[in-house]
């Protein structure tokens, strides 16, 4: 599993494009994991857009993939600021096949907190439901607990308020290629926090897989580094 870094250039329109709408960088970044006129593996990255440029005014994208690309297969001049960092091996670097019960990381994750009513997914806009949403996904489902205040020396009175913060509360639209294609809206936060491990296995698995709905648009991709 490879972590590459990608610069986007403002100055490309294909590039602006693929910013605007997350279904069109999906599809575009498709294309270097797939031969041309082939459907790209279902599963076969995640990717998230970065709320940190670079001083040259440039979109990170971050993409998370089982198998190396070739981004020249993106074949759009200048889409590109840069070429891409070196990818960093995951495998190796998060030590995955040795984690366990207790580990400590720090996380980012863009989501779609939401519950389901009637068939229908509504978004989650409070924030206190927005924590416990990603409270509750991890303790049941992906194999980690957040971390309380009171580990980071906080005062008693802190002891039951998890953390993480919450930020970039926004709607996300795309239009789905085709004559009829399909407007597509999309909650989404972006979290940022400290969590501990509870399920190696199922928190492998939550990175590999991303977390919640909408991976297609930039969400799910769950980043994690060591707390040392």
């Amino acid at each position: 599993m490879f972590l590459h870094r990608l610069y986007l250039n403002p100055r490309c329109k294909e590039a602006r494009r693929d910013l605007a709408d997350p279904y069109e960088l999906h599809s575009t970044l498709c294309r270097a994991f797939s031969d041309a006129d082939t459907k790209c593996p279902q599963g076969e990255f995640l990717w998230r857009l970065e709320p940190e440029g670079d001083s040259q005014n440039a979109a990170r994208v971050l993409v998370q993939s089982s198998s190396l690309p070739d981004w020249s297969r993106i074949n759009v001049d200048s889409w590109l600021m840069e070429s891409p960092d070196h990818p960093i091996d995951l495998e190796e670097k998060l030590k995955l096949q040795s984690l366990s019960i207790g580990q400590r990381f720090r996380f980012r994750l863009r989501a779609n907190p939401s519950v389901t009513k009637n068939g229908k997914r509504l978004g989650l806009l409070r924030p206190i439901d927005q924590e416990a949403w990603i409270e509750r996904k991890g303790r049941e489902q992906c194999g980690f607990a957040l971390s309380r205040l009171s580990s980071f020396g906080y005062d008693e009175t802190d002891f039951e308020r998890i953390d993480v913060q919450v930020s970039q509360q926004q709607m996300l639209y795309c239009q789905k290629r085709g004559e009829n294609g399909n407007r597509i809206c999309v909650y989404s936060v972006l979290y940022d926090g400290f969590l501990t491990v509870v399920d190696p296995y199922k928190f492998q698995k939550s990175i590999n897989e991303g977390i919640g709905h909408g991976k297609a648009m930039g969400l799910g991709l769950l980043s994690v580094a060591p707390v040392t």
